[in-house]
């Protein structure tokens, strides 16, 4: 945990008292703060009561008295509407922050030299965060994990001049941490995503900024409008900028040449890295994160031998293109965490010979932008409330089969890929689609497609 010493014998109201909103609560009342915490499930204070942590209904509560106001990244700041509480913290005068900006005080004020980098961007943000973390724990060095990824980063250990940190940050989190200052802060993509949280892309693209305005160095992909003229208006500002790319061929920076990450300066470029033969850095897309996490390394003075190593060893991300099984020239690859059709793209795009799993709750725009990719998919298995959507799009383009359950799917696909005569092919849960129609969420949803895969006779399991 880290203490939250620098709101010490102050006064902060807090809402939201989930998982990351608990551990903040309790990093508060750790470092001395007087905290009056409050969330609107009853359950959830109940439970923050319980562990020691002062609650009351921030409804009733004299908000001059409060230093600060801790809001929970998932509660609304500005659009729709503001919650409640940010408009009585607006009328009282009373600064919104979340724990992410807690994370960067409490570096400021007991380390402030220890080596911070934070990743953001549409996708691809969990697995290039997930590799920086490798690689720097795979060369010996301290490295917390958290923010965004699924640990809370006020549950890390404090802020120390050897450790390193290495934190997913959402719009969410930039949007409640206006003095974030990384050692290195990387923006990988931006594409229409949390609209109706931001109320427009350029909106979302400026909290996305903030991260890199506030970076001591600024990596930034330039493969779409939006980062390029981000990157463009860092340079101006004087900024270290380093630029990757996936598309196109860089005169500065990093960039993807197939399975290869170039470096150029001054015009002329050479392979830094190659990641052929790494299942789980297939596709271009791991070739732009294995891009920025090179560049993030290298800025905090990991070596690049170290680097390649950390590369060659990467066990992938859960339920991210993840291999987790194979059965003579078929692998099985949970993809559940592409709930989105941009999501999806890029495990779509890193296999020739595809039975693809699909489906669930749809997103807006369905999964006609994966139409390039049809070519690759043998045959689809649609399953949930998408399916019959999905079906219409796939037309006389792509065989399918409406299987309804993640089970039956499975199943069929995996009798159908036994008689593929391609030398790899892949049975693939890339849903496009949130889980919530089905599972309680997409990691729930990898989780039993797994079991399922491992049900199959003379399946060997990766994982």
């Amino acid at each position: 945990m880290i203490p939250v010493t620098t709101f010490s014998g102050k006064k902060v109201a807090l809402f939201g008292l989930g998982g990351s909103g608990l551990a903040t609560a309790q990093a508060l009342v750790a470092g001395g703060a007087i905290v009056t915490a409050w969330d609107d499930n009853p359950d959830s204070v109940a439970k923050a009561a319980a562990a020691g942590i002062g609650t009351g209904d921030l409804h009733q509560a004299d908000w001059a008295d409060f230093s600060a106001f801790v809001l929970s990244p998932g509660v609304p700041l500005t659009h729709p509407k503001p919650h409640w509480t940010v408009d009585l913290a607006h009328a009282a005068g009373v600064e919104i922050i979340g724990d992410v900006e807690l994370f960067v005080r409490e570096r400021r004020a007991h380390a402030p030299g220890c080596p911070f980098i934070a990743i953001t961007g549409t996708n691809g943000k969990s697995t290039t965060t997930a590799l920086i973390a490798h690689i720097l724990k795979s060369s010996g060095r301290d490295t917390q994990l958290g923010g965004n990824i699924g640990t809370a980063v006020m549950t890390l250990d404090p802020p120390a001049p050897d450790r390193f940190y290495v934190v997913e940050c959402s719009s969410y989190q930039i949007d409640l941490a206006p003095t974030i200052n990384p050692s290195a802060g990387i923006l990988l993509n931006l594409t229409p995503d949390h609209l109706d949280r931001h109320g427009s892309m350029e909106h979302y693209a400026d909290i996305k900024e903030r991260l890199i305005a506030g970076s001591d160095t600024a990596i930034v992909g330039v493969d779409d409008v939006y980062t390029e003229a981000i990157a463009d208006r860092a340079t101006l500002a004087g900024q270290h900028v380093i630029r990757i790319a996936r598309h196109r061929a860089l005169g500065e920076g990093l960039f993807a040449d197939g399975t290869r990450v170039m470096r150029a300066e001054g015009g002329l470029a050479a392979e830094i890295a190659d990641l052929d033969g790494i299942a789980t850095l297939r596709g271009s897309h791991n070739a732009q994160n294995a891009a920025a996490a090179i560049a993030a390394c290298l800025s905090v003075g990991v070596s690049e031998s170290e680097i390649l190593a950390g590369l060659s060893s990467f066990p992938g991300l859960k339920h991210r293109m993840q291999p987790v099984g194979r059965k003579g020239s078929v692998v099985f690859v949970n993809d559940s965490k592409a709930t989105n059709a941009d999501a999806a793209a890029p495990a779509l795009s890193s296999y020739e010979r595809i039975y693809w799993i699909a489906g669930g709750l749809p997103k807006e725009g369905g999964i006609t932008t994966l139409a390039p990719f049809f070519p690759k998919v043998a045959k689809a298995y649609l399953i949930g409330e998408a399916a019959p959507a999905f079906a219409a799009t796939l037309g006389e383009a792509v065989a399918f089969e409406i299987s309804g359950t993640l089970e039956r799917a499975v199943a069929h696909a995996a009798a159908d890929a036994a008689s593929d005569t391609a030398e790899l092919s892949a049975v693939m849960l890339s849903p496009a689609c949130a889980s919530f129609d089905q599972y309680k969420n997409f990691e729930v949803r990898g989780d039993a497609f797994v079991s399922h895969v491992a049900a199959i006779d003379g399946v060997t399991m990766l994982i």
